[in-house]
C-alpha cells in the first residue's frame, strides 16, 4: 500500500503530534534482530487518520482515530503479533480478512477485538458510517515481558476475528491509557500488564470455539446487539432500566449484572458513553452548533452536555471539534 508509515518498537510516530514520551518507562527493547522491519498498520490515504503511540519492552501501543469520514484501505504483515481493540468501528460497506479466516463484511465491530498471529497477512477496506477509533497492540514474539514458564514464542496461535473477550478488552483499554495518559502511569503497572496481556493470549488460544465471546455468566450474544441497537436507536432518549430487561427477558436485577458482565460498564454509563459517541460524529459537522447537538443526543442545556462530554472524553465539545482540524 502507498505511504506505508514505519512505527518502531522505541518511539511514536503520529500524523498529528506525537505523544510526550514516558518518562518512567525504559526505551522499548527491539524486536529480534532477523525482523528487518518494526511496521504498524498501513493506513490508505494515510492524511485523514491521527496517530498516537507509546512503547513498553517488547509491546507497542498505538491509538489511531479517524477524522474524515472518507473510504479507506488497511493492511498489516509482520513478524509480530497484533491485537486489536474496536472502541468504535461502523462502516456502511467494506470487508475484513485475516489470512486463515473466512472475509468479514460485518458492519458493526464496536467493542470487538481482532487477534492476527505474527506473519499473518491482515488487510481491508471500509466506507466509514462512523469516525473510527481503534487501539492497536503490537506485541513481538519473544519480548522480554513474556513469562518464560509460558514458551510465548514457541505457541502456535489461532487467528481471530471480531470476537469479544472481558479479560482481553479491559487489559486492551488500560494499555491504550499509556498514549492517552503517559505521566499516570507507572512503568512497573503497565509492565505488568504487558505480562497479563501475554498469558491471556496463551489462554484464549486454547480455546475450543475461538469466534465465540466469551460471556461468563453475561448476556448472550443476541441479548447484547438488541439491547445496544435499542440504545442507539434511542441515544437521546432517558431509557428505563426496566424496558432495556424487557427486551433482554430478564428482572431488572439479573439485567443489569449481566449487562455489566458483558459491557465492563453499567447500563446507564454505557448509555451515557453512547450519547458522547454520537455527539463526536456530529460535531465534525460544522453546520451544526453545539447547542444544537446536545439537544440531538438528549441534554436539554448546553452547559450539562459540555460538563458530561468533558467528563468523559478530557475535552469540551469546542476543543474537540478543533482538534479535528
Amino acid at each position: 500500500m502507498a505511504n506505508r508509515a514505519q512505527v518502531t518498537l522505541s518511539q511514536s510516530a503520529s500524523l498529528s503530534p506525537p505523544v510526550s514520551p514516558i518518562p518512567e518507562f525504559h526505551a522499548a527493547a527491539p524486536l529480534q534482530s532477523d525482523v528487518e522491519a518494526r511496521s504498524s498498520v498501513d493506513f490508505s490515504p494515510p492524511e485523514i487518520f491521527r496517530r498516537h503511540s507509546a512503547a513498553l519492552r517488547g509491546v507497542h501501543v498505538e491509538t489511531v482515530q479517524a477524522v474524515r469520514h472518507r473510504p479507506f484501505e488497511y493492511g498489516f504483515r509482520a513478524p509480530c503479533h497484533l491485537l486489536i481493540a474496536a472502541e468504535l468501528a461502523e462502516r456502511y460497506d467494506g470487508e475484513t480478512f485475516v489470512e486463515g479466516l473466512p472475509r468479514s463484511t460485518l458492519r458493526d465491530f464496536t467493542r470487538k477485538l481482532t487477534f492476527v498471529p505474527a506473519g499473518h497477512d491482515f488487510h481491508g477496506s471500509q466506507r466509514p458510517r462512523a469516525l473510527t477509533r481503534t487501539t492497536y497492540i503490537y506485541i513481538d514474539p519473544r519480548g522480554p515481558l513474556a513469562d518464560p514458564a509460558l514458551r510465548f514464542a514457541e505457541v502456535e496461535f489461532k487467528p481471530r476475528l471480531f470476537f469479544y473477550d472481558r479479560d482481553l478488552w479491559e487489559i486492551a483499554l488500560k494499555l491504550k491509557s499509556l498514549v492517552e495518559n503517559p505521566n499516570s502511569i507507572h512503568r512497573r503497572y503497565a509492565e505488568a500488564l504487558g505480562v497479563l496481556l501475554t498469558h491471556e493470549l496463551v489462554r484464549i488460544n486454547g480455546d475450543a470455539a475461538p469466534n465465540a465471546p466469551v460471556s461468563r455468566g453475561g448476556l448472550a450474544c443476541w441479548q447484547q446487539k438488541q439491547v445496544a441497537a435499542y440504545i442507539d436507536e434511542h441515544v437521546a432518549d432517558d431509557i428505563p432500566l426496566v424496558t432495556l430487561a424487557e427486551l433482554a427477558r430478564l428482572s431488572p436485577f439479573h439485567f443489569s449484572r449481566s449487562f455489566k458482565r458483558s459491557f465492563g460498564m453499567p447500563p446507564h454509563r454505557y448509555h451515557a458513553n453512547r450519547r458522547i459517541e454520537r455527539a463526536k460524529q456530529l460535531l465534525a459537522n460544522r453546520e451544526l452548533s453545539v447547542t444544537a447537538i446536545a439537544l440531538n443526543v438528549g441534554f436539554s442545556e448546553t452547559s450539562t452536555f459540555t460538563a458530561a462530554f468533558h467528563r468523559l472524553t478530557g475535552h469540551t465539545p469546542t476543543h474537540y471539534r478543533r482538534s479535528l482540524d
